[in-house]
């Protein structure tokens, strides 16, 4: 395998493994090489992309390696999640928190297994919008992060508590997950505030 095939596939998987990261040895079976080799390629990787200037970066966090943003770009983010025209949330936010209100805690990977679609974006979102937190890490692989509400969650719906919401039990048996968001928040008989609204509160 050439080295740029190598590269290119490195930052792929820590793409799609998103906050939850790869070690040496999930990369060197998933692409069926030598760890240490691995170790090595992610060694320069890290080094291009500091050198190159990149918005992005690898990390390597007890062992695991992540693709994060650069730091000095986080005004720029917190911009973007609080813009006036993204104070709303997207169907597919929504979904994924509908998903977190009702299973929490709730790790990423679970989350997109509900939904069928990768839920990162969506996640980021809720977090910059404090309306779920990380409630700390699965007995699992990987120790990934699990995720549940916050108060911000009430205000911005309404709610004095989550036994507010609607009966869990509708929800139990299979059921279309554009209809359990749906339910979700009709149910609730309440107008969805906007982020702003929230802080005035």
């Amino acid at each position: 395998m050439q080295l740029q095939q190598m590269k290119s596939i490195i930052e792929g998987l820590l793409f799609v493994a998103g906050d939850e990261g790869l070690d040496n040895k999930q990369l060197a079976e998933v692409m069926e090489l030598d760890a240490k080799d691995i170790q090595e390629v992610v060694r320069a990787m890290q080094s291009e992309f500091r050198e190159t200037g990149r918005g992005i970066q690898i990390v390597e966090m007890a062992g695991v390696y992540q693709l994060t943003t650069v730091p000095e770009h986080a005004p720029y983010f917190e911009r973007l999640a609080y813009s006036p025209n993204r104070t709303s949330l997207s169907q597919a936010a929504l979904e994924t928190l509908s998903i977190i209100a009702y299973k929490q805690p709730i790790t990423r990977v679970e989350i997109e297994e509900v939904r069928g679609v990768k839920s990162d974006r969506a996640l980021q979102t809720l977090v910059a919008k404090e309306l779920i937190e990380e409630k700390g890490r699965a007995e699992a692989i990987g120790r990934p992060i699990l995720y549940g509400t916050t108060k911000q969650f009430l205000d911005y719906f309404g709610l004095s508590s989550l036994d507010q919401l609607p009966d869990q039990q509708q929800f139990d048996e299979e059921i279309d997950l554009e209809e359990e968001t749906r339910l979700l928040f009709e149910k609730m008989d309440v107008q969805q505030l906007t982020i702003d609204d929230v802080d005035k509160k």
